[in-house]
C-alpha cells in the first residue's frame, strides 16, 4: 500500500487517501490484535503490511498504538516512507523509535517548526535508519546563525548525525536559515546528492560557490533554490551551478529568486546547456512577455522539456512598483484579456516549433515537482 499520488493538492481518483490509507491501516491491525485469541504452540508468521504512512496530532495515538502492537498482530506495518506533520518532538520521536529500521527509506517532518534544538533531539532518532534515502525537513525553521552557544552546539551535533547517513541522496531543507553555512552542511554527508531543496534558505554567494565545487553538483538530477534572491551578487555563482549540474539536472524550481529579463538573458546560455531538463519552474518571478518569448525560443534545444511553469508576465499587471516584491506578483490582479492574449501567441509560438506537447501553464499547484524517487 504505497506509492498514492495524494500530496494535499492532488490525489489519485481511484485509490483512497494517504491519510485514510494511514488510519485504516493501524485500526485493523489494531483490530487483529483485539481480536486474535492465543493458542498453544507458535504462531503463524505475520503478513508484513509495507505502507506509506501520514501523521498528525489527530492520527498520532491510534497509529503509534497499532506500530506497538505489532508484534503480537497477524499484522505486522512496515513503514517505507514516514510524513510527520505539526507533531510535538516527544511524538515524532516515538514514532521513530517505534519504525523498523530495515523498511523506511524516507522521513519528511513538515510544519513542526522544531528549530535546531529540535532538529538535534530528532536527529539521531533518524540517523539510525541506515538505508535512509531522503530526509526532508520542511518549515522546522532551523537558524544556523543563531550567535549563542547553545545554537551553535545543536548545530555542529546535528552535523555530526548527519554525517553517520551512508545512503542518503536526497536532502530538502526548506525554510532553515543556512547562510553561510551550507559548506559545513554538504562536507558532513558521505555521499553525493541527487535531489537538493535548499527554498527560502537565505542562501550567500559562497553558499552557491561551494555547491558549484562540490561533489554534489555533478550528480544533482533536481535542485530547488526558490526563494532565494539570485538578482544580484548570487548571479554570477549561480550561473557556475548550473554549468557543473548541466548534464544530469533533470528538475529545475526558481521559484520567487526575483529574476527579471536581464538575469534570464544572462543566465539562458548556461541553462540551455542543461539537455536534460524535463521540468522548470519560474514561477513568481518579475518577467515580461518578452523574455518569455526569449526563454521558448531557447528551450529549443532541450528535447526532454516537459514542463514550464512561468509567471504571469509584468506586462499583465497593472501600476507594478519596479522591481516588484513577490509578495505583488503573487496576489495582485491582473488583465485577463492581455493574458489570455500571451497564452495564445505562446501557444503558437510552441506549435510552430513542434513542440506542441510542452506544456507552459502558471498553474503551480497542478504541475507538481516530481518526486525524487519517480526521477
Amino acid at each position: 500500500m504505497t506509492g498514492l499520488l495524494d500530496d494535499g493538492v492532488e490525489q489519485d481518483p481511484g485509490t483512497m487517501s494517504m491519510w485514510d490509507c494511514t488510519a485504516a491501516v493501524a485500526r485493523t491491525c489494531i483490530a487483529q490484535q483485539q481480536g486474535g485469541t492465543a493458542e498453544p504452540g507458535p504462531g503463524p508468521a505475520p503478513v508484513e503490511v509495507r505502507v506509506d504512512l501520514r501523521v498528525n496530532r489527530a492520527s498520532y495515538e491510534f497509529l503509534r498504538e497499532a506500530l506497538r502492537s505489532g508484534a503480537g498482530s497477524p499484522l505486522r506495518l512496515c513503514c517505507r516512507d514516514l510524513r510527520a506533520e505539526d507533531l510535538p518532538m516527544r511524538n515524532t520521536v516515538a514514532l521513530l523509535q517505534l519504525l523498523d529500521a530495515g523498511c523506511l527509506r524516507r522521513v519528511d517532518l513538515r510544519f513542526n517548526n522544531l528549530g535546531l534544538r529540535g532538529l538535534s533531539v530528532i536527529i539521531p532518532h533518524v540517523a539510525r535508519f541506515q538505508r535512509l534515502a531522503s530526509l526532508r525537513l520542511h518549515y522546522v525553521h532551523g537558524d544556523s546563525r543563531q550567535p549563542s552557544v547553545d545554537g551553535e552546539d545543536n548545530f555542529r551535533y546535528f552535523l555530526a548525525q548527519m554525517g553517520r547517513f551512508t545512503c542518503l541522496r536526497e536532502l530538502s531543507m526548506g525554510s532553515s536559515l543556512l547562510s553561510g553555512r551550507l559548506d559545513q552542511l554538504l562536507s558532513t554527508l558521505q555521499s553525493p546528492l541527487e535531489s537538493l531543496e535548499l527554498a527560502f534558505c537565505a542562501l550567500l554567494p559562497e553558499d552557491l560557490r561551494f555547491l558549484a565545487r562540490s561533489p554534489h553538483a555533478v550528480h544533482l538530477k533536481k535542485l530547488d533554490l526558490s526563494g532565494n534572491d539570485l538578482s544580484g551578487s548570487q548571479l554570477e555563482p549561480f550561473q557556475g551551478l548550473l554549468q557543473a549540474a548541466a548534464a544530469t539536472l533533470l528538475h529545475l524550481e526558481l521559484t520567487e529568486c526575483q529574476l527579471a529579463d536581464a538575469q534570464l538573458l544572462a543566465v539562458l546560455p548556461v541553462l540551455t546547456r542543461c539537455a536534460r531538463l524535463r521540468y522548470l519552474g519560474l514561477y513568481g518571478n518579475p518577467l515580461s512577455m518578452a523574455g518569455l518569448k526569449e526563454l521558448l525560443r531557447d528551450s529549443v534545444a532541450q528535447a526532454e522539456l516537459r514542463t514550464v511553469v512561468h509567471p504571469f508576465p509584468v506586462d499583465c499587471y497593472e501600476g507594478l512598483p519596479w522591481p516588484p516584491p513577490a509578495s505583488v506578483l503573487l496576489e495582485a490582479s491582473i488583465n485577463e484579456e492581455k493574458f489570455a492574449r500571451v497564452e495564445a501567441e505562446l501557444h503558437q509560438l510552441l506549435l510552430a516549433s513542434g513542440r506542441a506537447h510542452v506544456v507552459w501553464t502558471t498553474d503551480i499547484y497542478g504541475r507538481l515537482a516530481a518526486d525524487y524517487f519517480s526521477l
